[in-house]
């Protein structure tokens, strides 16, 4: 369960009695003309995370962030400062005189820190399954005071993705991919967050086991032959489809022989905000484009 001060975890559970009202609003990409934080809201926020930074924005609560580290990239003009969220400082985040703080970890003793002074903290740990994303949409919602807008994203996100998954096709066989993070090779399995979003839409990793985020072989992966390729370390590495297609033996993969390999937004593939609808309907759209997978013999 996220680290919460005392405060915000009885918002959290005032946030439940009214999301039954709040889901009935209208669906907008305004959040802001549904609920405006009232005087007990949170009116100096800091985040130090990416994530909460695009949630925080998401749920109405931009014109209450005043700071956000040096990660933090969207939506545009967000207040970008130095401050790291790898290593918190604390005097420096007090600098900024917030009155919330919202983070994906308590690294360097972030909370107890904090509380020294009186700040209020929100921790949001990276989700595991989408149902993880609504949850910390909605206490980012209480914690800010737009419960509404929390609860109408979460309701819009929810009706995009059934959407999405409504137009996929149908196949006997699920087509397998390769998802790859960084040029040395390391995937991803089907029980990890971004594993979950690729299997809701038919597909499988050619990664399996206990560990999530595997080091792969270039050896294990020709001989998995996957039917698509995905790469996340289009940005941070300058990988391509046509320097793939260049790796030794990497012609003859049916993906790459096939022209299905494709480069993902790296920011938006490794962060479980808002923006994951947009990924699933980027993946949706390469998918459903693609051939279904003949039957073994």
């Amino acid at each position: 369960m996220p680290l919460v001060s005392h405060r915000l975890l009885a918002a959290g559970i005032t946030a439940c009695a009214l999301l039954a009202t709040a889901c009935g609003a209208d669906n907008g990409d305004n959040h802001d003309n549904h609920d405006t934080a009232g005087a007990g809201s949170p009116q100096a926020i800091v985040s130090l995370s990416p994530v909460s930074t695009e949630m925080l924005y998401a749920v109405g609560a931009g014109d209450q962030v005043i700071a956000v580290d040096d990660q933090s990239d969207h939506p545009a003009g967000v207040p970008v400062t130095d401050l790291s969220g790898y290593t918190p400082n604390v005097e420096a985040i007090l600098g900024y005189e917030p009155d919330l703080v919202v983070a994906n970890a308590d690294t360097a003793d972030l909370v107890a820190g904090l509380e020294q002074a009186g700040v209020e903290t929100l921790i949001l740990p990276a989700a595991l399954t989408l149902d993880d994303t609504y949850a910390q949409l909605e206490q980012v919602g209480a914690a800010t005071g737009h419960v509404a807008g929390a609860a109408e994203l979460v309701a819009q996100m929810r009706s995009e993705v059934d959407e999405i998954l409504a137009g996929m096709p149908e196949r006997q066989v699920p087509l397998r991919y390769y998802h790859e993070l960084d040029n040395t090779f390391y995937s991803v399995t089907d029980d990890t967050y971004i594993g979950e979003i690729f299997s809701m839409l038919g597909l499988t990793s050619i990664a399996t086991g206990g560990n999530g985020y595997p080091q792969l072989s270039a050896e294990f992966i020709l001989e998995e032959n996957p039917d698509i390729v995905f790469l996340a370390d289009g940005q941070c590495c300058g990988v391509t489809p046509e320097n793939v297609a260049e790796r030794a033996g990497w012609g003859e993969l049916t993906a790459v022989r096939d022209g299905h390999v494709y480069v993902l937004d790296e920011d938006i593939a490794s962060r479980w905000g808002p923006r994951v609808v947009d990924l699933m309907r980027d993946i949706a759209r390469i998918v459903t484009g693609i051939p279904a997978a003949q039957p073994a013999p």
